[in-house]
């Protein structure tokens, strides 16, 4: 168990205040390695959300990043001046963004947004 030293500030008459230190009594959240990791389930439902909760934020980071490649592949293509193959990339990445906004893993706004953007710069490649 690894002990937190603490400092106080004690008033020394000769030579002013001076910082003591010494070691807390309550342990550290480093000494226990689990404390972080999951919440403390106290029941079935809880334990069942736990569970549901990890599935799903393993899958939104999924989703995510797909959306985050599919971006990055229009973004080269549009880079390289090949109009062609921004255009293809570009209608590559839209049902993968609309599909992330439907799941709710990106607001409906912000993939409007984006593909607009993307939109004008892929008609303003070889232009």
């Amino acid at each position: 168990m690894a002990l937190k030293v603490t400092q106080t500030a004690r008033l020394d008459a000769a030579q002013g205040p001076a910082l003591v230190t010494r070691p807390s009594r309550r342990p550290s959240a480093a000494s226990f390695p689990g404390l972080n990791r999951q919440p403390m389930a106290n029941n079935a439902s809880a334990r069942k959300r736990i569970r549901q909760t990890e599935k799903r934020t393993a899958r939104n980071k999924a989703r995510k990043s797909r959306v985050r490649s599919f971006l990055r592949k229009v973004e080269e293509a549009v880079k390289s001046g090949d109009k062609a193959a921004a255009q293809e990339a570009f209608r590559a990445a839209q049902p993968e963004m609309q599909r992330a906004a439907t799941k709710g893993v990106v607001h409906a706004n912000t993939v409007a947004r984006k593909l607009s953007r993307l939109s004008a710069r892929v008609k303003s490649v070889g232009a």
